[in-house]
């Protein structure tokens, strides 16, 4: 039978509405991002063929940080969250679609975020592994570098918190808004949607942590937060729930950023986000991997009674009416 959303959007209909809703996402975003890099330059004339790089190096600036987080969360507000709503609601009606519901316990959430250190740490050798090959490749090192420079730089002036009320503002607009739209566009929408159409959950799984990692732009740390996205799929897929994720991507996100600002307020030390990985050997592969594998089997086993319930949901709304 094929698939078709309750509104009658067949599987290749509904790609089609995304990528549309994608793409307006993207001119919006765009633009977001222009609007305060001018404001970052002020009364400062360039070339148009400088442009761009005047406006990154004034939204780097530490004076500019406000603008550089506004930036950056309108911007994946406009490129996740508004494409991701909007297909949600034309196609499907509701959000309940999505994975919002209330099917869930502090349980999962706190294993959830087990599992995401577990992986983490397993993933961590491959940032290693990456450098090591990108070395024999001089021109994909040399971009790697500079990618890695600028992602650096991006997160030191995003991060730039030196008071406590800046601190829990950050805590809101750099951990868990991020952690809420990138859950509901890349699990709840895309992945969700392809675990629908084409019907092989894992194919899905793997196609969405593509480009959750792509997104995030690091040649050094793709493998890294390709796992990563494996290990969020994996949690979405068992759970159904995207609270489970946001709330488990957000204590991620939380710890990261606590770090950030202890280096950066406290002991006054310039953040480099690749320091703040643990180094990790390669024999840690076999451990974290069988750690991994028991908590998804716990996971699994503790999600069986909310995953019930949510699938009884679903029917229940997508059951359709008859007038006799």
């Amino acid at each position: 039978m094929q698939y078709k959303s309750i509104k009658g959007y067949t599987g290749a209909a509904q790609l089609g509405i995304l990528l549309a809703f994608v793409g307006a996402g993207l001119l919006l975003a765009g633009a977001v991002q222009m609007y305060f890099g001018y404001k970052a330059m002020g009364t400062t004339s360039v070339p148009l063929a400088q442009l761009g790089d005047e406006m990154l190096k004034a939204l780097f600036k530490p004076e500019n940080a406000v603008y550089m987080q506004l930036s950056q969360i309108l911007g994946t507000f406009f490129l996740m969250f508004v494409p991701a709503v909007g297909f949600v609601l034309l196609c499907h009606q509701k959000m309940s679609w999505a994975g919002f519901n209330k099917h869930f316990n502090f349980f999962q959430i706190g294993l959830a975020f087990l599992i995401i250190l577990c992986a983490t740490l397993f993933a961590n050798p491959f940032a290693d592994i990456s450098k090591w090959v990108l070395a024999h490749f001089p021109y994909w090192d040399a971009a790697a570098k500079n990618a890695d420079k600028m992602y650096n730089e991006a997160v030191a002036s995003m991060t730039t918190l030196k008071t406590w009320p800046q601190s829990f503002v950050g805590v809101f607009i750099i951990a868990f808004l991020p952690a809420l739209f990138e859950e509901l566009a890349f699990r709840g929408v895309m992945q969700n949607f392809l675990v629908r159409w084409i019907k092989l959950p894992i194919i899905a799984i793997l196609i969405t942590s593509l480009f959750f990692s792509l997104i995030h732009a690091s040649y050094y740390l793709f493998i890294s937060r390709f796992i990563l996205g494996m290990a969020l799929g994996m949690l979405f897929y068992y759970s159904k729930n995207i609270w489970v994720n946001t709330f488990a991507h957000f204590m991620n996100n939380l710890m990261a950023l606590s770090q950030m600002f202890y280096l950066n307020k406290i002991k006054g030390t310039k953040i480099d986000v690749n320091d703040m990985d643990t180094p990790m050997p390669l024999w840690s592969l076999l451990i974290t991997s069988v750690v991994l594998i028991g908590l998804f089997i716990l996971f699994e086993k503790i999600s069986k009674q909310n995953r019930e319930k949510i699938a009884l949901s679903e029917a229940e709304i997508n059951t359709p009416f008859t007038i006799e």
